[in-house]
């Protein structure tokens, strides 16, 4: 294993390589998932515009909702709240 240096043993103005949330998947920290209901679905993607954590997928070919990336999704209701059809909804987390 590489040992890395810590800030003391770096030069003057050293270049760091950048942070980036994509490495910290944050998906266990929620209660509650939630869950899409297809048929009440219009693909306004309100629930899109408004997920904090861009944890909605959205299917470009098809221009239609396509999934939850639940690595990132931290169960907030935002989604579910701000959909106008009630096609998403916050259910009580289970073990994977």
């Amino acid at each position: 294993m590489e040992k890395k240096l810590n800030w003391k043993e770096l030069s003057v103005g050293d270049i760091l390589e950048g942070g980036s949330s994509l490495k910290f998947k944050t998906g266990n920290w929620r209660i509650k998932r939630p869950v899409h209901i297809p048929e009440k679905c219009i693909n306004c993607f309100i629930c899109w515009i408004s997920c904090p954590d861009d944890a909605i997928i959205v299917d470009p070919e098809k221009g239609k909702w396509s999934n939850f990336n639940y690595d990132y999704c931290k169960g907030c209701g935002i989604c579910a709240y701000e959909c106008p059809k009630k096609a998403i909804e916050m259910k009580e987390e289970v073990e994977k």
